[in-house]
């Protein structure tokens, strides 16, 4: 290294900042006592301020939790929780859960029970057995079971039994089962008052279904099955209950419009399953039954009322035929002008539209059956009914069809309380012997003359000899109308205190009942069984295309009456 160098050296270190000292040891001591005296200082503070407001409340001081004890906390918690609703869905998935037929006999359980004690909050004792809304629930629950058991009887390719026969036996165990009876109690005024509604009801569904389409279409043929048939069997069972059970004209006449009324419960349902498998729908025949029908049931209501007005009024003959012929044209005047009302009110732009309409036509219908009683004029209210009810539908169209509907839906209700409460009204150990077999001759008799007449006015109609025969046996079963009006005459009987207008009461209400449990299921079966070997098929043709054709009594006829005959 030269000499330069080392010079230069040597001046680099002398002009380097000179290194901090370390701190001795006095400093340090310094230092750390300072720090120590303020931390007593700060201490001393807080526990001033502690002191201060001991007097005003204690202060407790927890112990910090560190971050292990929390997460063991939460783990523990968390397994816990885990393990309880594992125990849970296990519990949960052993437990069998009832469905099916189970759970809707439950659930049908629970909301009559519910129902029962709803109705026993409100009324108290007279929902206690004994009271009368305890009979009419009990009958009510009892009416709805027996339909549904015997709804559920049904045979291959056959309709189901009528669920009103299982309404009417119901009611009619109930009356006659000791010990039940004094239960099951149901006040007369009641009863009446509940099947009146019921009747209303029938009245307003049939004038909502009358077809004038269908009217005009099948012309003749529809009145000659509607008039003939019904007008001569109420003739020939006046005739002959007057001399078998010696009822008088003018309750013979009664009887008989009662008994000559086709029922629309039965024949309704079957002629819409024939129609579905396309049975007899080339000649229209279950559209013919279906609207004839109708107008068969209004004839009988029509002359059953004006037939109830002469029996109950007083006064010369004459007197009393006028009276009924004027209960006929008030009846019709006044339906008259609600149906027009009906048409006007309620107006499109509302809402609620068909619920306000239903409303209106249902308050109305049972308006006029009350108010007729009331103004003595009794047979014209079923006429006023019947008329506004047509009316309202021909101005409302196309638009009834939603009414129609919601009409049905109460119609469900109050069928099980009409049948049941007509098999209420009949006491077995009451019955004469004599009454019932003679009973069942008058109706034998009008069945068999009701036969002859209707295969006689439909044999110039264009229908071959099997489709005769079938119109004749679907024009025999009877059920509604007897159940709506067969009991009417023995309420009124009852207001006039008479016991021989109440016997004569009686006779009709059990001949009725009779009519009901013999006809209605011969009738469902009959059609049944008669409907597939007697009306021709219109069968599609998937080869060409839709085409229909007809299978007659051929091979595919004859195959399906052996396994039809099999089965059954």
């Amino acid at each position: 290294m030269t000499e330069s160098s080392v010079v230069f050296v040597s001046l680099f270190r002398n002009t380097s900042p000179p290194r901090p000292k370390m701190m001795d040891e006095e400093s340090t001591k310094r230092y750390v006592q300072a720090a120590e005296d303020g931390q007593k200082q700060k201490e001393a503070e807080r526990e001033g301020k502690v002191q201060g407001g001991q007097e005003e409340r204690e202060i407790t001081v927890l112990p910090r939790r560190t971050t292990d004890d929390l997460d063991d906390t939460a783990e523990t918690a968390r397994s816990a929780s885990s393990s309880c609703c594992s125990s849970c869905i296990s519990l949960k998935d052993r437990c069998p859960r009832p469905r099916g037929l189970v759970n809707l006999l439950i659930t049908k359980v629970c909301l009559f029970a519910l129902l029962f004690g709803v109705v026993w909050s409100i009324t108290g004792s007279q929902c206690l057995p004994g009271g009368n809304l305890f009979g009419i629930v009990i009958l009510f629950i009892c009416s709805v079971l027996g339909g549904k058991l015997v709804g559920m009887i049904q045979l291959p390719t056959l309709p189901p039994f009528p669920p009103l026969l299982g309404m009417l036996l119901a009611g009619l165990l109930l009356r006659n089962v000791p010990y039940i009876t004094e239960a099951v109690f149901i006040d007369t005024h009641w009863s009446s008052a509940l099947r009146n509604i019921a009747l209303s009801i029938i009245l307003t569904r049939a004038g909502l279904g009358l077809n004038p389409s269908a009217l005009s279409r099948l012309k003749a043929v529809c009145v000659r099955l509607a008039v003939g048939p019904c007008m001569v069997e109420a003739c020939t069972i006046a005739i002959v209950s007057h001399f078998l059970l010696g009822l008088p004209w003018v309750w013979g006449f009664i009887l008989g419009f009662v008994l000559a009324a086709v029922s629309p419960a039965v024949v309704v349902p079957s002629m819409l399953l024939l129609q579905k498998e396309g049975y007899g729908v080339e000649k229209g025949i279950p559209t013919l039954l279906m609207a004839a029908g109708s107008f068969d049931d209004i004839l009988a209501i029509t002359g059953f009322s004006t037939c109830l007005g002469i029996a109950f009024s007083t006064g010369a003959t004459w007197m009393n035929i006028l009276k009924g012929l004027l209960e006929v044209v008030g009846g019709v005047i006044a339906g008259l002008i609600l149906g027009v009302f009906l048409c006007v009110f309620p107006s499109k732009d509302q809402e609620d539209l068909v619920l306000r309409r239903t409303l209106i036509l249902l308050g109305l219908s049972i308006f006029s059956v009350f108010f007729s009683h009331v103004v003595g004029f009794a047979g014209a209210g079923g006429l006023c009914t019947l008329v506004l009810a047509f009316l309202a539908a021909l101005g409302w169209k196309s638009d009834k069809a939603p009414v129609a509907a919601m009409v049905g839906r109460s119609w469900d209700l109050f069928q099980p309380l009409l049948f049941g409460l007509i098999g209420a009204e009949i006491t077995i150990a009451e019955l004469n012997p004599s009454t019932v077999g003679l009973g069942l001759a008058c109706i034998a008799i009008g069945l068999v003359i009701r036969l002859l007449v209707t295969f006689l006015l439909v044999h110039f109609g264009g229908f071959t000899l099997k489709e005769k025969l079938f119109i004749s046996v679907a024009w025999l079963p009877k059920a509604t109308v007897q159940a709506a009006i067969g009991s009417k005459a023995l309420d009124m009987a009852r207001d006039k205190e008479d016991d021989t207008l109440i016997k004569f009461g009686l006779d009709v209400l059990t001949l009725a009942v009779l009519a009901i449990l013999t006809t209605a299921p011969i009738g469902a079966l009959g059609i049944g069984l008669a409907g597939p070997r007697l009306l021709a098929r219109q069968v599609k043709d998937d080869t060409e295309g839709g085409a229909t054709t007809q299978s007659r009594a051929g091979t595919n006829q004859e195959k399906d009456n052996m396994t039809l005959e099999s089965k059954l």
